[in-house]
């Protein structure tokens, strides 16, 4: 569990680390439920319902400065976010 909250950079008081254990074996064992399901003839959606036409126009607005932006970025370089390296 604290890899877990590490991985997602979470700090989990130890007076709560046993309810938040709980709460994510329950949503674990809800979502576990779902590979108990015959889906052999659902076809794959991206989307439960049909839907049409659901974006808005693009229109041009201020946005957050590079500082703004990284303010709150756990490790910023040369204005730009640094994370670990994948692969």
């Amino acid at each position: 569990m604290l890899h877990l909250a590490r991985l997602a950079r979470l700090e989990i008081p130890e007076a709560e680390l046993e309810r938040v254990q709980e709460q994510l074996g329950a949503i674990l064992e809800a979502v576990g439920k779902v590979a108990e399901l015959d889906l052999a003839d659902v076809e794959p959606t991206s989307h439960p319902l049909y839907v049409v036409n659901v974006w808005d126009e693009d229109n041009i607005r201020p946005s957050l400065s590079r500082e703004a932006a990284l303010a709150n970025a756990p490790d910023a370089t040369d204005g730009a976010f640094r994370v670990p390296a994948v692969g």
